[in-house]
């Protein structure tokens, strides 16, 4: 199937602007010549990462953190935004020590992803980590995360957890299952 010839910007405009994110208006003409204006959020460019902790063969770890957006605490895996200079890998590696008090010996990619493409443009690169050792470093959040570790053959009851419900972390964890399976 041939890809559609991208659309051409004709403006962009910066209509919004906080300490974390720009909005901006893109106006756009299409290949049959319809122009449309569309709005996005640009992101920092440098994307960011989430990881999938191993503790041993059959124990993940997880933090539960505060949520501006739904105003609760929510389980997920560590994840972080990628700073200037870093790789994903040493973002990965970072995080990890923030969040949870360990690095990992072993990082696994697993795929990265998108989140709502249409009005925001980040990539989030996921990767699996094993072989931890304790190693912690001093992280930006304003309270300690509460670290949760969860046994893989429970992995049912965490996909019915009321405050599991951050779709990167849902898919994090199906990747990983599928990655499992397929290695099995």
């Amino acid at each position: 199937m041939a890809h559609k010839q991208i659309p051409e910007i004709l403006t962009r405009t910066v209509v919004a602007r906080s300490r974390l994110l720009r909005i901006e208006a893109i106006d756009l003409r299409f290949s049959n010549g319809v122009e449309r204006q569309f709005e996005r959020m640009q992101s920092s460019g440098r994307g960011a990462v989430m990881v999938v902790p191993f503790l041993d063969d059959d124990t993940l770890l997880l933090v539960r953190e505060y949520a501006a957006g739904l105003h609760n605490y929510q389980l997920g895996f560590p994840k972080g935004l990628i700073d200037e200079g870093e790789t994903p890998e040493q973002a990965a590696n970072r995080e990890l020590k923030e969040e949870i008090g360990y690095g990992a010996r072993e990082l696994v990619p697993l795929k990265s992803v998108t989140m709502a493409p249409q009005f925001f443009s980040a990539t989030m690169h996921i990767y699996i980590a094993r072989n931890l050792y304790p190693e912690q470093l001093p992280g930006d959040e304003p309270e300690p995360l509460e670290l949760v570790p969860w046994r893989l053959d429970k992995v049912e009851a965490l996909l019915e957890q009321d405050d599991f419900t951050e779709a990167r972390s849902i898919a994090a964890l199906l990747l990983m299952l599928r990655q499992r399976e397929q290695q099995r």
